[in-house]
């Protein structure tokens, strides 16, 4: 097996945990040995030859080692992505996901850049690093005989893997089957349509939250900002909101978000409309309108750490039109997929917002993700979601 050294000043932060090496972090005079092809197991040591641990290497990539394992005397073969599969399900299990979840969260289960959702019977699989994407006829094999699912589909269809020097794709790894599927979720029946969807189809990170919401939306009007499928629309209307309105700019997630209503007859309490959110916000702030709850799920506003102030100034302005329409008493339900707003500036940006509308605010609730996206602290890309309720005054 070959073998790469890191520099003298880097080894602490890999030493103490952190499976990323970077490419300016190896010593090429100690020599990387040239003949590591992309993709390859590598020994990964120390300046001074101290054993740091096993990993996948690709010279192409920015990151240009990924760790597996620190134990020298592991094999990296089929047999250890069916144990660490294996080991993922047992923690799910334990935590109460038996039905649909993230299976594998990649760095967060030593299996970094893998991730794996499980709706049911149905596994959604993307390899976004070179090294993982090698290894995914073992991945594939190690589901079968775990699960003997009904069927396996690859979500690679993502830029990330163009930095790693392969291409976006998407397809089935299994016998062919019907993508368009329907999942239960706290009570709910959902379409997830994983060929097709934004990620592997639906967001399995929020499924603890969208229980959170249940209490304050009974009886309540609801409006939902960036509602894509719905899935906190229906959750409110399943809990007994007196009135649900839905908004995304997209018409093929306005339409899965009626036929999600359908599906759970509750057609007659939510209502979905195809809108510039952001546009629409602003004007029915300026017209006074307001609800019991307002419900703000955007997506990312920067994966870029260039461009975060950018990020925080769309975070405090999407909020702060959020805030204004809240009725004094009502409630505040707001979310950042963001992981480079880490969790003390998304609540400082809430309460930037809440003091430029001259409400004050109280914490109801502030969560992350949910339990099956596991956060390893200091790997801030494990800790990426913040769901926040509060109440505003």
């Amino acid at each position: 097996m070959k073998s790469l050294f890191l520099n003298k000043n880097v080894g602490n932060r890999v030493e103490m945990g952190h499976p990323w090496i970077f490419a300016n972090e190896i010593n090429r005079g100690k020599a990387l040995d040239t003949a590591a092809k992309p993709g390859e197991i590598v020994n990964v040591f120390t300046h001074d030859k101290k054993f740091i641990g096993k990993g996948y290497v690709n010279p192409q990539s920015q990151i240009m080692v990924r760790l597996l394992t620190r134990d020298k005397d592991v094999v990296i073969d089929e047999t250890f992505f069916y144990n660490k599969i294996k080991q993922a399900w047992a923690y799910r299990q334990k935590l109460g996901y038996t039905e649909n979840c993230r299976l594998i969260f990649g760095e967060a289960d030593d299996i970094p850049q893998l991730i794996i959702d499980k709706f049911n019977d149905y596994f959604v699989v993307q390899t976004l690093a070179l090294g993982i994407d090698i290894w995914k006829p073992a991945i594939v094999n190690a589901l079968v005989k775990l699960f003997s699912p009904k069927g396996i589909y690859e979500r690679n269809d993502v830029p990330v893997r163009e930095l790693e020097g392969m291409e976006q794709h998407k397809g089935f790894l299994s016998p062919e089957f019907d993508t368009n599927i329907i999942i239960h979720e706290n009570g709910i029946k959902m379409n997830v349509d994983i060929a097709s969807g934004q990620k592997t189809g639906y967001f399995l990170d929020q499924q603890d939250n969208r229980r959170a919401i249940e209490h304050i939306v009974k009886g309540a009007d609801i409006l939902g900002a960036f509602c894509y499928t719905g899935s906190f629309e229906i959750a409110a209307a399943h809990y007994g909101a007196k009135s649900v309105l839905g908004l995304d700019i997209s018409q093929g997630a306005i339409d899965m978000c009626n036929k999600n209503a359908a599906l759970n007859h509750l057609e007659k309490i939510c209502r979905f409309e195809c809108v510039n959110a952001f546009d629409v916000l602003k004007e029915w702030s300026r017209e006074g309108k307001q609800w019991d709850v307002v419900l703000l799920d955007p997506p990312s506003f920067t994966k870029n750490r260039s461009t975060i102030d950018k990020a925080v100034a769309g975070y405090k302005e999407i909020n702060l039109r959020g805030i204004k329409l809240v009725k004094p008493g009502g409630f505040l339900v707001s979310s950042s997929c963001t992981n480079l707003v880490q969790p003390e500036l998304f609540l400082d940006i809430i309460q930037m917002a809440a003091k430029d509308a001259k409400r004050k605010i109280r914490q109801v609730v502030f969560n992350a993700q949910s339990a099956d996206h596991p956060i390893i602290r200091g790997q801030e890309n494990t800790h990426y979601l913040k769901f926040l309720i509060v109440q505003v005054l």
